[in-house]
């Protein structure tokens, strides 16, 4: 469902959150001052795996924890997932399409292939996407993720550029003991590039309900051509 034709006040929620997005002032957001091109790594590419959505949703925006204007959120810990989509020498890209799918909190994706598909919580959208602005910035509201039968927990993400192969990667959970027996966050043997897909998941001060914030940034491997 476009953001058009959402009820109105559901329009207005979605439109704040991408504002806060644009402005860094999402719970977790920040910037990196001085940010130079040999100080970064290279965001690895990793499989698509094969969970991506049968069916997408009719709600298919940034907020995977409201589906339309429903009042009823999914189950889990809130987590604001923010990033930028840089190119190799750390400019912004703007109007590239991020998506983001994962496992709701009792471990079942939005395929009719899951595990534990009987148990799927109906209020999780389990699929969003984002499109960047000139900041290259992106913003999802979702919950942390958690175990998948034979994985550890991580949030699966696709980069869409246009004149480009759609680029896929996983993001995973800092400090996760299941990191360590995933063969997928253990493949990668460099040590500053399985960093750069294992993210801090973190508590936003001031939260009464205990919400997370999480900083992925995706470094594309080239330059746009100007």
């Amino acid at each position: 469902m476009s953001h058009s034709t959402l009820p109105p006040s559901r329009r207005s929620f979605i439109r704040s959150l991408a504002a806060g997005a644009a402005l860094g002032s999402v719970p977790g957001m920040f910037h990196v001052p001085g940010l130079f091109a040999q100080a970064l790594t290279l965001t690895p590419r990793q499989t698509e795996g094969p969970f991506y959505p049968t069916h997408l949703p009719l709600d298919t925006d940034n907020d995977l924890l409201i589906i339309n204007d429903g009042i009823t959120p999914a189950v889990g810990e809130v987590t604001h997932l923010s990033g930028r989509v840089l190119d190799s020498k750390g400019s912004p890209l703007r109007n590239v399409l991020v998506e983001i799918w994962q496992v709701d909190h009792h471990g079942a994706y939005l395929h009719e292939g899951s595990d534990n598909r009987g148990r799927r919580d109906g209020n999780f959208q389990g699929f969003g996407r984002f499109l960047t602005g000139s900041t290259g910035e992106y913003y999802f509201r979702t919950i942390k993720p958690v175990p998948y039968t034979g994985r550890t927990p991580h949030i699966h993400v696709a980069v869409k550029m246009k004149g480009r192969e759609k680029w896929t990667t996983q993001c995973y959970v800092r400090g996760d003991a299941g990191n360590q027996r995933d063969r997928l966050w253990q493949g990668i043997s460099d040590p500053k590039t399985r960093d750069a897909v294992t993210v801090a998941f973190t508590p936003v001060r001031g939260s009464r309900t205990g919400e997370l914030s999480a900083r992925f940034d995706l470094v594309m491997g080239f330059t746009p051509e100007i």
